[in-house]
C-alpha cells in the first residue's frame, strides 16, 4: 500500500511541476508577442531579452547592493516594531476582554486603510530620513500580526488556560508558558503577512521621499525611462521577497513536525 501511494504522490508533484513550466512558458510567450506587437508606446514593454541584458547589468552593479542594504535595513525594523507590537497587543487584546472589547473594532477598520495616507502626518513626526520609511514599514506590518494574533489567542484551547490557572500562573506567565507556544501558527503568519505589507511600506516610502533604496532605485529608472532595468529591478525585488517568504514558510508547523 505504501509503494503506490508514493509513486501517486511522485506522479501528482511532477504533473504540477509541468504544468508550472507549461505555465511559465505560455506567459513568456505572451510577454513576448505583447513586447513586439506595438500595442503599446515603444519601450514600455521591452523585450524578455533586453530584460534578461538589463538584469545581468544590475546584478553587477555595486549600487544594487548598497541600495538593497538600505531597504534590508528599513524592513527589519519596521517588522520589529511592527510585528512586535502587533504581537503584544494580540496577546493583550485576547486575552482581557475589555482590552479586547475596546480596541478591536478600530484595528479592523483601519487595517484595510492605504497606510500611505499617513505617510503626510509620519512625515511631520520623523521628517526626511529612516524614520519615516521605518514609521510607514512598521505601521503596514502592525494590523496583520495584531488580526493574525488575536484569532490565535481566542483559539487556543481552554483546557490548556485552566491548567495554567490550576498552577497560580501571572498573566506574564500564561503569555509565555501557554500563549505563545500555542500560537506558532498564527504568529508566522502573521509574520509573513507584516513582511509583505512592511515591504510595500518602506518601497512607497522610499519612491516618496528617499536618495536611497530599492524604492530610489525604481524610481530613478521611471523618471530616465530605463523601462530594461526598471523590470529587471523588479524581478530582483520579487525573487527576494520570495525568498525571504520561503524561509518562513520552512519554519511554519507542518513542516516541523510534531
Amino acid at each position: 500500500m505504501v509503494q503506490p501511494r508514493i509513486g501517486s504522490r511522485l506522479r501528482s508533484r511532477a504533473r504540477r511541476q509541468w504544468i508550472a513550466a507549461a505555465a511559465f512558458v505560455g506567459y513568456w510567450v505572451l510577454w513576448e508577442l505583447i513586447a513586439r506587437a506595438g500595442i503599446f508606446y515603444e519601450g514600455v514593454i521591452p523585450s524578455s531579452i533586453a530584460i534578461l541584458r538589463a538584469l545581468y547589468e544590475i546584478a553587477f552593479d555595486r549600487a544594487l547592493y548598497l541600495n538593497t542594504a538600505v531597504t534590508a535595513f528599513e524592513v527589519a525594523v519596521a517588522i520589529l516594531i511592527g510585528c512586535g507590537c502587533g504581537l503584544a497587543f494580540g496577546l493583550l487584546g485576547g486575552a482581557v476582554r475589555t482590552i479586547g472589547a475596546a480596541y478591536e473594532p478600530y484595528v479592523h477598520y483601519l487595517a484595510p486603510t492605504p497606510k500611505i495616507v499617513f505617510l503626510p502626518v509620519l512625515l511631520l513626526c520623523f521628517g526626511v530620513g529612516f524614520g519615516t520609511k521605518i514609521a510607514l514599514g512598521a505601521l503596514s506590518a502592525f494590523f496583520p500580526m495584531a488580526i493574525a494574533t488575536l484569532a490565535g489567542v481566542r483559539g487556543v484551547d481552554p483546557v490548556l488556560l485552566r491548567v495554567g490557572q490550576s498552577f497560580n500562573l501571572s498573566r506574564l506567565q500564561l503569555a509565555v508558558k501557554i500563549y505563545l507556544p500555542a500560537l506558532r501558527a498564527p504568529v508566522l503568519t502573521g509574520l509573513k503577512l507584516g513582511f509583505g505589507f512592511a515591504l510595500i511600506g518602506v518601497l512607497l516610502a522610499e519612491i516618496k521621499l528617499s536618495n536611497a533604496g530599492l524604492g530610489f532605485m525604481a524610481i530613478q529608472y521611471y523618471n530616465h525611462f530605463e523601462m530594461a532595468e526598471l523590470y529587471a529591478l523588479m524581478m530582483i525585488i520579487f525573487l527576494l521577497a520570495g525568498g525571504v517568504n520561503a524561509l518562513v514558510d520552512r519554519l511554519t508547523p507542518r513542516r516541523w513536525g510534531r
